[in-house]
């Protein structure tokens, strides 16, 4: 039997994290074997996370838990954090799977020097859910043929990053098929500039934090006479986001440089 891959999980104690430890435990393929969490530092991860003793002690830091053997890191920690710790793994010659959100097309660029300088692969998604990939996928299909769009960012009243990471490599994936045509630039609109979104890669992002909703998007296209609208919804549970993370990890060692976007990873051949 194939050993398995050690991982080394950032955010282990969060609403991603707890699910992706459960997921892990019940694996054939991956075993954690370190975690950070700095709220539950010293504690056992399993019973941080309300279960059983798993015998790994979560660490305060990314630093004393690369300490153990760790063939990938996974992060879903804080957007204020992340870099530095996808940055530190490289340097221990650690690959990394990124689904924090939060982080800027420099940050990406850093990342991307590090990985390549250091022969390792990160992968990289505001949002590993495979349905969610798909609805990108489709959206990046639709741009070639339709020249106007905007996309509408939905998550809940604290999420602390705006616009999402998913609604961001949207945008910056929808540049690279071609230029969103504005019929009315937004310099030359009266009043204020920024009921029209902020711009980003040449898209609008209205991003809408409210109680009551959960994570969607929708990229919308106009034509005359006619729209087309592609949404994907998120439920409440982490669920969702458990298997794209575990394909990327399964994937990762395998890669050399910065793939950003789980329908990249799935489409690129």
């Amino acid at each position: 039997m194939a050993e398995k891959m050690r991982v080394c999980l950032a955010g282990a104690t969060g609403w991603t994290g707890c699910a992706l430890v459960a997921a892990i435990r019940a694996s054939d393929a991956f075993q954690v074997t370190s975690a950070v969490a700095r709220r539950s530092a010293g504690l056992d991860l399993g019973l941080a996370i309300g279960g059983s003793v798993l015998g790994v002690t979560v660490s305060a830091t990314i630093q004393e838990a690369l300490k153990t053997e760790t063939d990938v890191l996974i992060d879903y920690s804080h957007p204020t954090v992340v870099k530095d710790h996808v940055l530190t793994a490289l340097r221990n010659r650690v690959p990394a799977v990124i689904g924090t959100s939060g982080l800027s097309s420099s940050d990406f660029q850093e990342i991307q020097k590090a990985a390549e300088a250091q022969g390792l692969g990160v992968i990289a998604a505001g949002n590993f859910s495979l349905t969610a990939a798909l609805a990108k996928h489709f959206s990046l299909i639709a741009a070639r043929y339709l020249p106007h769009w905007e996309i509408l960012d939905y998550a809940q009243a604290d999420k602390p990053d705006v616009p999402s990471g998913t609604t961001q490599e949207l945008a910056e994936g929808l540049a690279c098929v071609r230029r969103n045509e504005m019929v009315k630039p937004v310099d030359q609109l009266l009043g204020p500039k920024e009921a029209r979104g902020a711009s980003v890669a040449g898209t609008q992002i209205h991003s809408i934090r409210l109680p009551g909703y959960t994570l969607a998007f929708e990229t919308l296209f106009g034509l005359p006479d006619e729209r087309l609208t592609i949404r994907h919804d998120a439920g409440t549970g982490a669920q969702p986001y458990v298997a794209g993370t575990l394909l990327a990890v399964g994937r990762v060692l395998k890669v050399q440089g910065l793939i950003r976007g789980l329908d990249t990873l799935l489409f690129r051949e």
